[in-house]
């Protein structure tokens, strides 16, 4: 890679920080904040301890997650960190800029509904680009290596506990539109990291390989990998396909594979993102 090609992916990247640190603080102070719910993590925290000091929002933001940026510097690398702190620098000046601004809805329910959503798509921005808004996400990535536990499973323990917080600090009722909220935004995230239209990895072990390999190029258009393997119990040489499809190929695929052979071993396994070949994104006709 070039050094220009080097610099325009790092503005590219820091430019999709700062957009998504702008979303998540729409979703915060147009949607959440003004009707007392929290997001999980350190936001949430921030929201409770400036509900209760009367402090603002965006000093709590940077200031409680300056120990997780020490620990992410240092444990995990300069370059997260740096995006890190670009994103919680950015989420706190939005987050000041909007405040004056009253809340768009006061039904509790809408509120967390839209709120979660629009944070989800903001915070999965910018994990998708390195970043993170969430000092609890550094620590769980910590302790995962040193215990039995996933980082799911470990963020998952802090946020119950945040999240359980908000009812002696707001209410009880306000806690749990909290956890719809959290609901919400964590299954956003998950589709914006992930990708609307995720592709998929395709393994075919099948006595007919030649034929499968010329189909698929002929009728579906897609470049197609020849492993060689063997056998575990036979010994025998055995040709691995494989080769990468959108979704919306998956049944034309399987259509074509059992045509040839349908007594060929298929298996589908979810590719979030893909660099490089020629692979390119297609409409199925």
């Amino acid at each position: 890679m070039t050094k220009r090609n080097s610099n325009l992916r790092i503005l590219e990247k820091y430019i999709l920080l700062f957009i998504g640190s702008i979303i998540a603080a729409i979703g915060l102070e147009i949607f959440l904040v003004p009707n007392n719910i929290i997001d999980g993590g350190i936001v949430g925290i921030s929201i409770m301890v400036s509900h209760v000091t009367g402090l603002p929002l965006s000093l709590f933001l940077v200031v409680l997650n300056i120990p997780f940026l020490y620990l992410g510097y240092t444990q995990i690398g300069k370059t997260f960190a740096l995006s890190t702190l670009f994103s919680i620098v950015s989420l706190s000046y939005w987050v000041s800029v909007f405040h004056p601004i009253p809340g768009l809805t006061n039904d509790l329910f809408l509120a967390a509904i839209f709120g979660g959503i629009i944070v989800g798509i903001g915070v999965g921005l910018i994990i998708r680009y390195g970043g993170s808004l969430d000092g609890t996400e550094i620590v769980a990535i910590l302790l995962d290596k040193r215990t039995s536990f996933s980082v799911g499973e470990i963020i998952m323990f802090f946020n119950l506990f945040i999240l359980t917080s908000a009812g002696f600090v707001f209410s009880w009722d306000k806690a749990m539109y909290s956890l719809v909220a959290y609901f919400v935004a964590f299954k956003v995230i998950d589709t914006v990291i992930e990708g609307l239209d995720e592709s998929k990895a395709v393994m075919i072990v099948s006595d007919k390989p030649e034929e499968i390999t010329e189909t698929l190029m002929a009728r579906l258009g897609r470049g197609v990998t020849v492993l060689h393997g063997e056998g575990g119990y036979t010994k025998e040489r055995k040709d691995v396909l494989y080769c990468v499809i959108t979704r919306l190929e998956m049944a034309k695929l399987k259509s074509i594979v059992d045509e040839v052979d349908e007594n060929a071993f298929v298996t589908f396994n979810d590719v979030h993102e893909v660099m490089g070949g020629q692979f390119k994104k297609k409409a199925i006709h």
